[in-house]
């Protein structure tokens, strides 16, 4: 047998399984520097004597927005560790480049930043998106202009200053789906940006659907233990290189803790979403046939979240659970509920929200690593007919927070 054939050409190495892209993927060079776990660069800056040359570096970025060659210069321009993370990340997405920051709306932020610098200030989106993403799209904060639409509408509503289409898919809170390959197609020349924060690499990889920008709010699942707060933006090294400028001039740049975080995270990140998955899929099936649930939404990519609706009082619900914890994000080792149109969504205006689905009896679920049926039971009791009150003897007031 061709023991050649079965390894592979020797200089073509065979392309990596995401599993273990996701463990080694930021860390290749970990064994030529005698090390093993990942090191944290706190610097905020670094010596250089050659100040001519570090003058030519730093024209050389404002120039082309590249990383600059040879040692960092400055924490907000670039840093080892984020950029481990930014590798990793690309990898898994099966981009050229990644961009992180501070957040996730930082990270979107900058993306609009980078488009109306060109003059193409117009964004097609189709609803739902995260209640902060809406709003930043809806008023107008950064001078864009934002033409909701229906997937069916992308090309109708695309103008000549048109710089971005964007959706969320799944979409946060309701779960709804879009193809993005007839979207992709769709935008034409226009980028198509897809948040996969719900779906993650290991569920879908949009760039290889079409799409040309690709947005996490890694704070949830890249990180995934609730510990961390960050953004990414996946594309290509030239649209990367016009974020790092973006990010240079503005400062939202991700701390080295933070990059360091969400490499960890990475590594496990395809056994937590399967896993989570898993039960996320059980607990559909059985809230599907339980009489006191009016609908379930569960995507068919899968994944960790699901939604809701009630018949009953869905804030009963929430005061109710006790091993669940009822709390805004997702993502997280635990599992998390919340009431959207209270919380994530509350930016939204009511009438925009209800017509995006997102209604007052909606629970969104964020399920985690815990025993299936543990959390089966804690449902079931919190579903209970019987009033709910926190220790307190009142159920809390909801207020806008995070997604």
């Amino acid at each position: 047998m061709d023991t050649e054939a079965l390894m592979g050409d020797s200089t073509t190495p065979r392309p990596r399984a995401l599993a273990t892209e996701a463990v080694h993927a930021g860390r290749d060079d970990l064994a030529g520097l005698g090390l093993h776990a990942v090191p944290i660069d706190l610097s905020t800056t670094y010596p250089s004597y050659d100040s001519r040359g570090e003058a030519e570096r730093i024209d050389s970025f404002a120039a082309t927005g590249a990383r600059p060659d040879g040692p960092p210069v400055y924490g907000r321009l670039d840093n080892p560790t984020t950029a481990r993370f930014e590798t990793a990340l690309a990898r898994l997405e099966g981009t050229e480049s990644a961009v992180s920051f501070a957040t996730g709306m930082a990270a979107l932020t900058a993306v609009l930043l980078v488009r109306a610098s060109m003059g193409l200030r117009h964004v097609v989106a189709v609803r739902p998106l995260y209640g902060c993403s809406d709003h930043l799209l809806g008023a107008g904060l950064l001078g864009t202009e934002v033409t909701w639409t229906d997937p069916a509408g992308i090309a109708e509503a695309i103008r000549p200053d048109t710089g971005l289409v964007m959706v969320e898919t799944p979409a946060n809170p309701t779960l709804a789906e879009v193809d993005i390959q007839a979207l992709a197609y769709s935008c034409g020349s226009v980028p198509l940006l897809v948040d996969s924060t719900f779906a993650t690499p290991v569920l879908q990889r949009p760039v290889e659907d079409g799409a040309r920008i690709v947005l996490h709010s890694a704070t949830k699942y890249l990180g995934g233990h609730g510990d961390v707060m960050g953004g990414v933006v996946a594309c290509d090294e030239e649209f990367a290189a016009r974020l790092r400028q973006v990010r240079f001039a503005t400062g939202g740049v991700l701390h080295p803790m933070a990059g360091y975080l969400l490499l960890r995270g990475l590594s496990t990140l395809p056994v937590r979403v399967r896993a989570a998955s898993a039960s996320a899929a059980e607990l559909t099936r059985r809230l599907t046939a339980d009489p006191r649930i009016a609908r379930v939404h569960y995507p068919k990519v899968g994944g960790a979240m699901v939604s809701f609706e009630v018949y009953g009082d869905p804030h009963r619900v929430i005061s109710a659970v006790r091993l669940i914890t009822p709390a805004v994000s997702l993502g997280s080792v635990d599992t998390l509920i919340q009431h959207p149109a209270s919380i994530s969504h509350r930016i939204v205006d009511e009438g925009d929200r209800r017509a995006a689905g997102v209604g007052d009896r909606l629970l969104r679920m964020s399920v985690g690593l815990e025993d299936v049926e543990d959390l089966w039971a804690d449902l079931c009791q919190a579903l209970s007919d019987r009033p709910a009150r926190t220790a307190a003897g009142n159920v809390p007031e909801s207020r806008p927070a995070g997604r």
